[in-house]
């Protein structure tokens, strides 16, 4: 069995940064490298404080985070080893075609084909359990077609959905709160339905998720930018006219803050004064990385709020179903319109997902998912972190690297032409830009991809802001 011990490691004990850290970060790029390769046994925490000439301490310290990034497993009694994960795919030869893909957060950029593609907005697909994906779409296919599909989605489905809600998210609703979308996109189309008339005015973050901006729109609302910061929503300022409120509270897209309880509970007080209903776009609240989960909005004020979810990030885009929860009055003038315009979340998919949570296969599939993207994450701030401020590194499947205005454009054509693939916040405004920066997306590209790509942005960035 191979050993690091033979690894050339080395630390820099001029450097400004802790030997942990620096530790750390080298077994990160060895692993990435395949070397040790996954289930490979690393040496012991004394052992290798010997070779490195370090404090077993510095050791224990970069174990410790590795660990918790989800890079080591330990078996007790046997010692530490490189945690199972997916190995990277070889890097295509030439720059493979344009891929469309299904329903994702953002309105994603144009892709001529670059290699690595870090923009935001989809997850990892490759990674999945394919017995239990097989399992559940053959007990779908075992049942009859149905005739008369329920605008409000199939019960069974609506009750596990409800516990999941109840045990993930800490929202007490029941089956009768619950109505199955089609996604996110499509739940926000149903609330404009509902919510909104010819000229009526719905507020949306800017910069925010620019689909929320278009779906709106389209339904005749007139869209009003309302301002966020590194934190969420600005609610200071906020219109007392607004019939609706689109929000992020979870992650923010694209800034990536997450709404302080002391915010949450304004905003709350806001809609109770104004009337206003808060849509709450649960986006990326199933990932996160050294914090606490952070209540939903829904379950603080049920009686102001609208929740939306989806599968899209958590299992896969194409899998096309989301839910919206809200008061049954609610749901129940959403489902007469959905049935007017003839609007239905496919009966097989349902039945597919309902079996996925009942056998409890989605909530594995997040808890690997969850290992598989804090790595990804660790390396995003590993190699941008000491060239520029990053935001929302906390939670979610992207981070805002800020930069200066004039230097973005630049670092966004030279990494396209080194097959790097970036999005930046210039999209994401709907008035004047205030920030600016790369929103970088770690969710679908391989983990050895996200660290080349963001090796050939850190050389891009250095030149342009000066080493930190």
């Amino acid at each position: 069995m191979r050993s690091l011990v033979d690894l050339p490691i080395s630390l820099d004990r001029d450097s400004s940064r802790p030997l942990a850290a620096q530790l750390a970060g080298r077994l990160r790029e060895a692993m990435l490298g395949g070397t040790p390769a996954p289930g490979e046994r690393l040496p012991s925490t004394r052992g290798l404080a010997a070779q490195l000439g370090v404090s077993r301490t510095v050791v224990t310290e970069a174990y410790q985070q590795l660990y918790a990034e989800g890079w080591l497993d330990g078996r007790h009694g046997s010692g530490t080893f490189v945690a199972e994960f997916s190995p990277p795919p070889s890097p295509p030869r030439s720059r493979p075609a344009p891929r469309h893909r299904g329903e994702a957060h953002c309105d994603r950029p144009p892709r001529p084909g670059a290699v690595i593609d870090l923009t935001p907005g989809a997850p990892w697909v490759r990674d999945y359990d394919r017995a239990a994906w097989k399992r559940a779409w053959r007990r779908a296919a075992e049942l009859p077609p149905g005739d008369d599909p329920d605008p409000y989605g199939l019960p069974h489905l609506r009750e596990l959905l409800a516990v999941h809600l109840r045990r993930t998210r800490a929202v007490a609703v029941g089956a009768e709160n619950i109505l199955v979308t089609r996604g996110t996109g499509n739940g926000l189309d149903l609330v404009a339905l509902a919510l909104l008339g010819h000229g009526a005015r719905a507020g949306v973050e800017d910069p925010g998720y620019r689909v929320a901006r278009n779906v709106f729109a389209a339904r005749g609302a007139q869209v009003v930018p309302c301002p966020a910061d590194q934190d969420g929503v600005v609610v200071d300022g906020l219109p007392g006219d607004l019939a609706v409120l689109y929000t992020t509270p979870a992650h923010q897209y694209p800034l990536g803050g997450r709404l302080p309880i002391p915010r949450r509970e304004r905003l709350l007080a806001w809609a109770r004064r104004t009337g206003a209903v808060v849509v709450e776009d649960d986006y990326d609240a199933e990932f996160r990385y050294d914090v606490a989960p952070l209540p939903a909005l829904y379950g603080l004020d049920p009686s102001q709020v609208v929740l939306l979810g989806t599968l899209s990030k958590s299992l896969a885009p194409d899998v096309g179903l989301g839910w919206l929860v809200g008061p049954p009055e609610l749901l129940a003038r959403v489902a007469e319109l959905r049935e007017e315009v003839g609007d239905r979340t496919s009966g097989p998919v349902q039945q597919a997902v309902a079996t996925l949570l009942a056998d409890g296969d989605l909530d594995r599939h997040l808890r690997r998912m969850r290992l598989e993207y804090a790595r990804r994450r660790a390396v995003v701030v590993e190699t941008l972190g000491g060239l520029c401020r990053l935001r929302g590194d906390t939670a979610g499947l992207h981070v805002l690297a800020e930069l200066p205005e004039h230097v973005v454009e630049d670092v966004v054509a030279a990494a396209h032409e080194a097959g790097v693939l970036l999005d930046t916040t210039l999209r994401h405004h709907h008035a004047a830009p205030r920030v600016h920066g790369l929103v970088i997306g770690y969710g679908s590209a391989s983990l050895a991809d996200v660290g080349k790509g963001c090796r050939i942005v850190a050389e891009l960035i250095a030149p342009a802001v000066g080493r930190r």
